[in-house]
């Protein structure tokens, strides 16, 4: 990644610490789930000792279920290897102020061992990988994250006290692009959006979506790794605003039988100088390069591989439904959003927007594997099959993964997974999916109840 200045740089931390504007440093790291986890430290302290040396955390962090259970077949950390610590080693880059906490400043962490050796399976160092993968041939990935989400007007204690079920989402209706039912909310919306600018990221607009409730907020591309940071970043603090104005939201990916959370990933490749490399001359066929031709056919070839990174939970696959606006077929075309891969922009702002993940998923994760998928394309120089132009719904392709179950099989015989990221990420992610696997199948759901209870 190249050199850049960070939002907040650690020269103005001291003086805000100096002058008692910033009493509190979080350092943070994205989970296994992409939630981010980590501490709260006194400033002062933060500066004298963990700015230059760093901090410790459990490694049980990265070997949990998402409701931080301890579980078994982890190599990296268990019972019997007493669940020791790893390093956290604060990422100045990343330094911002966290301006919906008062007083308080963050940073983006890197988890390593005593040693000073990655912890490889940690989704930063898994994404830090690929792309210098990608710079070994020149190339950064430039990438946006669209999140969307449902707003309901219970707090989150009612919403668990309800058992999530009766809430009041914050529109009645399908508010999709609708300026009057965004104002319903938009307090809150322009209160994320402004104190999300203020944290260092880029806002570029606020829609309605079309489930009751639904919004989007969008944010400008950046480097791959910046994104995925502030993706993270954006997440947890959207949730602790609507906490802090009484509301509620998810980003859980099928919240009900209406439309999902979906969260669609842009990418495009650039050369040292900027030059968006996925653009064609007017000889390039649908004015793709050729390496754009090579990544795409990458991603088609790696994507029922790597699902398991796109769509990561039970619920992620309740999505993929025909006719609703996420992908069921393993296709692209230009601006079809009936397929899996949409190709979009023209010129320099050439990309592909993968439109499997919801937004449940974990950024770092779901980046690596484009970016990964695009280098087996480039590498093995594959052919791009024909677009669709029509209905992919309807088409004869390959079917995204329906479970999780088929989507971990899938990631666990992959040899290109297995080339790309090792056996040992392989493993640790083929791991998380079984215990969640486990978990569902031994528990006994509302559907079960209302189907069985009295009529069986």
């Amino acid at each position: 990644m190249a050199d850049r200045t960070p939002p907040l740089p650690v020269e103005e931390l001291h003086a805000l610490v100096a002058g008692g504007e910033i009493d509190t440093v979080v350092l943070a790291f994205p989970d296994m789930q992409g939630r981010l986890q980590g501490k709260r430290f006194a400033a002062r302290f933060f500066l004298d000792e963990v700015l230059e040396h760093g901090t410790e955390g459990c490694n049980y962090l990265l070997a949990v279920d998402a409701e931080m259970n301890t579980v078994d077949g982890y190599a990296m950390s268990s019972w019997d290897r007493g669940y020791g610590d790893f390093a956290m080693r604060p990422d100045l880059s990343t330094l911002r102020r966290v301006p919906w906490n008062e007083g308080t400043a963050l940073l983006v962490a890197d988890l390593v061992w005593n040693d000073g050796s990655p912890v490889v399976a940690a989704p930063r160092q898994i994404l830090r990988r690929q792309l210098d993968r990608l710079a070994e041939l020149g190339y950064t990935a430039q990438v946006g994250t669209e999140l969307e989400f449902i707003v309901f007007k219970d707090t989150y204690e009612q919403a668990w006290d309800a058992g999530y079920k009766g809430l009041t989402p914050a529109n009645q209706y399908n508010i999709d692009y609708s300026l009057l039912g965004t104002g319903r909310i938009e307090p809150l919306l322009r209160r994320i959006r402004n104190e999300m600018q203020a944290a260092g990221l880029t806002v570029e607009s606020a829609k309605g979506e079309c489930n009751l409730g639904q919004h989007e907020i969008a944010f400008k591309y950046d480097e791959a790794l910046v994104t995925c940071d502030q993706h993270a970043i954006y997440k947890a603090g959207a949730k602790e605003i609507a906490s802090q104005e009484g509301v509620s939201l998810t980003f859980m990916a099928k919240y009900n039988e209406r439309e999902g959370n979906s969260c669609h990933i842009h990418l495009s490749l650039a050369d040292a100088d900027g030059t968006n490399m996925m653009a064609g001359s007017a000889q390039d066929p649908g004015g793709m390069s050729e390496v754009m031709r090579y990544f795409l056919a990458g991603q088609l070839a790696a994507l029922r591989d790597f699902a398991l990174l796109y769509a990561p939970n039970i619920n992620s696959y309740k999505r993929f439904q025909p006719g609703s606006f996420a992908p069921t077929a393993v296709a692209w075309g230009y601006d079809n959003r009936t397929c899996a891969l949409r190709v979009v922009g023209h010129g320099r702002s050439t990309r592909f927007e993968n439109r499997l993940p919801g937004g449940d998923v974990n950024p770092h994760l779901a980046v690596a594997g484009l970016v990964a998928a695009g280098l087996y394309g480039i590498e093995q120089k594959l052919e791009l099959p024909e677009p669709c132009a029509g209905n992919a719904y309807a088409a004869e392709y390959a079917h995204v993964p329906t479970t999780l179950r088929e989507a971990a099989e899938l990631w666990e015989n992959s040899p290109i997974a297995k080339a790309a990221f090792g056996d040992e990420v392989v493993a640790h992610y083929r791991n998380m999916a079984r215990v969640e696997l486990e978990a569902f199948d031994a528990a006994v759901t509302d559907w079960e109840l209302r189907r069985s209870f009295e009529r069986m």
